[in-house]
């Protein structure tokens, strides 16, 4: 590994920055990778609405950050620029319903210096006593929306993981800096793990907070924190009861769910596999399948219903 720069120029620690124990947890959603049903933004969102937060330290986006494929948003007001609304990488302090502190490191994903930003939050989190760290987010998967979320999980020791059962024994997948941070941890022999949430791939383009709210039990297990739900809780019985109404009014896709509902049913049996050859249940393609879905969940979130309301 070579990192061209010193880490520490990438952050800033605020001054104003509180002590901490030692022995924090920190979770982490890096916006920019795969995220089905925008599992982890809707969690990171949630948490930061949901919880008093204070940012402690910040990342320097201006080396990290390429603006011309991610160009931030600009507001032009009748004859001159009035806001821009410059991305931020940060962790925040945040507090459970018990009152005990956690971290949230949340932004935009680097475009750039991947070694360097994960050495920086390697140093940084050492700095600030953190003994766990946490990522999450939501990746495609054929199953139905009518049956438990399930959840692949991740860690540098097996024991964080213990109980959950992997689907594949070997897959190379693209790289991205949330991976890359947890296998550098790993490395330093720190514990750090991360969950994905099996979002219908039907659903994947759009808001799924029934996901979120899978990835939050998730975390609030693994790190022993105490975190809100009903806000997300009740987004996902909405969001459930508008999915039901639609499959209700097309005999297509009822049936196709049926068939997903059979593959899922036989994996969990033991007597096959959710990446079963398609064919065998005539799946057709997730545009094909989830263009009601979609398309009303689209409208949803430009509603801001995700996670409020």
């Amino acid at each position: 590994m070579n990192v061209a720069r010193d880490p520490a120029d990438l952050y800033e620690v605020s001054p104003d920055a509180p002590e901490l124990d030692d022995e924090l947890v920190m979770l982490y959603y890096l916006d920019g990778f795969i995220d089905a049903g925008g599992a982890g933004r809707l969690l990171a969102a949630h948490l930061l609405s949901s919880l008093e937060h204070e940012a402690i330290a910040r990342f320097d986006v201006d080396a990290l950050i390429d603006y011309r494929s991610r160009r931030p948003t600009m507001t032009f007001t009748k004859d001159h620029w009035e806001q821009y609304d410059a991305p931020e990488l940060t962790v925040s302090m945040l507090r459970d319903a018990a009152g005990t502190p956690f971290l949230l490191l949340n932004g935009p994903e680097p475009d750039r210096e991947w070694e360097a930003f994960t050495l920086a939050v390697r140093q940084l989190s050492a700095a600030l006593g953190v003994r766990l760290a946490v990522s999450f987010h939501g990746i495609p998967m054929g199953v139905p929306h009518t049956r438990p979320l399930g959840v692949t999980a991740h860690a540098t020791r097996a024991e964080l993981v213990e109980g959950y059962r992997p689907l594949v024994d070997r897959l190379q997948v693209p790289g991205s800096a949330s991976a890359l941070l947890e296998l550098r941890l790993g490395e330093d022999e720190r514990a750090a793990m991360g969950f994905a949430v099996h979002v219908p791939h039907y659903l994947a383009q759009a808001a799924y907070p029934a996901a979120a709210v899978t990835l939050l039990e998730s975390v609030e297990r693994a790190a022993g924190l105490s975190l809100p739900a009903d806000v997300l809780r009740e987004a996902a019985h909405r969001t459930d009861l508008e999915i039901t109404r639609q499959v209700e009014g097309s005999a297509e896709v009822t049936e196709v769910v049926q068939s997903l509902e059979q593959q899922y049913d036989a994996f969990t049996s033991g007597t096959d596999g959710l990446l079963a050859d398609e064919a065998e249940v005539a799946m057709p393609t997730a545009d094909e399948l989830g263009a009601q879905f979609e398309r009303f969940l689209a409208e949803q979130q430009g509603r801001g219903e995700g996670t409020e309301g």
